[in-house]
């Protein structure tokens, strides 16, 4: 199956519903929300299965992306897919494990998009928005969207400092937005003058 994406690029993904790439409409949708966002942005895909969030972040001008993915043989395509479209000084990683695992790894980093899309059926959503707000990974102003099914998982307003702002619904699928609440700042950030 191949995906199209911003350019009219292809991108490879790995036969089956392994990965189940994010459909082009909620794609899309995402994308016009965060419209002026993208250009020079630090992006981190959650759960990255074909890469094709990250990769149409790269086609729109993202400075770093970084993808984390648990299967060995879906990283090998979000790479091949990655090299293609990368163009100097962007950048971007791999990293292969366990999501809630890396994610705390990465502490220190700071990204001003996360996309995380787990698999519908699966447990990992508020664990990993917990690593997300404890590990402070996304910056002050950033934005993480969460892609869902909504007769499967509902998102709660509040997962530790990470507060819901907002929900857009696409048919069988919809995206939960979240920030830093309003009384939390990363202490990085904090402006003690």
């Amino acid at each position: 199956m191949a995906i199209r994406i911003y350019g009219n690029r292809s991108l490879k993904t790995l036969p089956g519903q392994t990965t189940r790439p994010t459909v082009s409409r909620v794609r899309e949708a995402l994308f016009q929300i965060w419209q002026g966002a993208i250009g020079g942005c630090r992006w981190l895909d959650i759960c990255a299965g074909s890469g094709s969030m990250g990769a149409e972040a790269l086609a729109r001008g993202a400075a770093l992306v970084v993808g984390v993915e648990q299967l060995p043989q879906a990283c090998g395509v979000i790479r091949d897919n990655w090299q293609r479209i990368a163009r100097s000084p962007q950048r971007f990683e791999i990293v292969r494990g366990d999501a809630p695992r890396v994610l705390a790894r990465l502490r220190g980093q700071r990204f001003d998009r996360i996309y995380f899309d787990p698999p519908y059926a699966g447990d990992l959503y508020e664990s990993v928005l917990q690593v997300v707000a404890e590990a402070q990974l996304l910056a002050e102003a950033g934005e993480c969207a969460v892609e869902f099914n909504p007769r499967q998982w509902q998102p709660p307003l509040q997962v530790g400092q990470l507060r819901c702002d907002r929900v857009k619904t696409y048919g069988n699928c919809a995206l939960a937005f979240y920030g830093w609440s309003e009384a939390t700042v990363p202490e990085e950030t904090l402006d003690l003058a």
